[in-house]
């Protein structure tokens, strides 16, 4: 299965749409190059596409995305009357594409940081089985009912936000084809590390919580973010102490006790380790540059 990858931010932004019905014997457009992603949600009838060498029969409920780079057309007319949504969106950021989602690297543990932006990427597929087409009609139809008030801003900013959620939508749809076992497990484990934070945590409650064995959720999370259930949860616990540090005039004591630590010394310990410096010298650091 070929996938699109997006580097996000910034992400892929919608640029216009509309809808037609071909009748047995049209064909869709010969393009070569268009320099936009032209995404194809037929809703009855069937297209007959061909990118490059590639042949794709995009029948009802399923959706195709055209890279802006290639060239593509119809290698065979319309058997049926066909209706289909068209939409056309770019990037700025980087994009490329990739036959295996598992591939794509996760995000960076050592990147939870609360105060820098971290990029992350979005899988689109190219061509798919929509999970929910009938959601995807109704988006697509509220964004051709606001082309007449393109003109506006406020028209131009819900445009992106139903885009958005087309986009989520087709990514649901690739999620149920392509999430391995591993993948899932991971991502578990950390949303339920990231919720609990504040407790006490061992590699058995963990188990326990997700219903998996302790060795099998640190092996996915090794394999999948490139750490270990506790060294995630005690980055994660620094990163929330940080802002604590920044944002309150709590004691130090109390925040690391707010953070799931309950000895100050090993609070002050473990965040000297991660960051080089201790809270207080943290906080004064940056109460300095006020």
């Amino acid at each position: 299965m070929s996938i699109l990858q997006f580097t996000a931010p910034p992400l892929p932004h919608y640029i216009t749409c509309g809808f037609f019905f071909m009748q047995p014997g049209q064909k869709h457009l010969n393009r070569r190059n268009i320099g936009v992603f032209d995404l194809l949600v037929v809703t009855s009838g069937c297209l007959y596409m061909m990118e490059d060498d590639r042949k794709y029969e995009v029948a009802a409920g399923q959706a195709l995305i055209l890279r802006p780079d290639q060239h593509h057309y119809s290698y065979e007319s319309c058997r049926t009357e066909t209706g289909c949504f068209w939409l056309h969106f770019q990037t700025g950021g980087k994009w490329g594409t990739t036959q295996n989602a598992a591939a794509v690297p996760q995000t960076d543990p050592n990147g939870i940081n609360a105060f820098t932006v971290q990029t992350f990427t979005i899988l689109l597929p190219q061509f798919i089985q929509l999970s929910q087409p009938a959601l995807v009609y109704e988006k697509l139809n509220q964004l051709v009912a606001l082309e007449q008030n393109a003109h506006n801003n406020w028209a131009r900013w819900k445009h992106q936000l139903i885009f958005q959620q087309i986009l989520e939508l087709l990514n649901a749809s690739l999620d149920l084809h392509t999430v391995l076992p591993a993948v899932n497990v991971a991502d578990q484990a950390a949303a339920y590390l990231r919720m609990h934070y504040k407790e006490d945590i061992t590699v058995k409650t963990l188990g326990e919580a997700l219903n998996f064995h302790p060795v099998y959720i640190a092996r996915c999370m090794q394999k999948e973010l490139g750490c270990s259930p506790v060294e995630y949860l005690m980055r994660y616990r620094i990163e929330q102490a940080k802002l604590l540090l920044l944002q309150t005039d709590l004691p130090i004591a109390l925040i690391g006790e707010n953070v799931g630590f309950h000895l100050t010394s090993y609070f002050s310990s473990c965040f000297t380790k991660i960051e080089g410096l201790s809270p207080r010298a943290y906080r004064r650091r940056f109460q300095s540059m006020l």
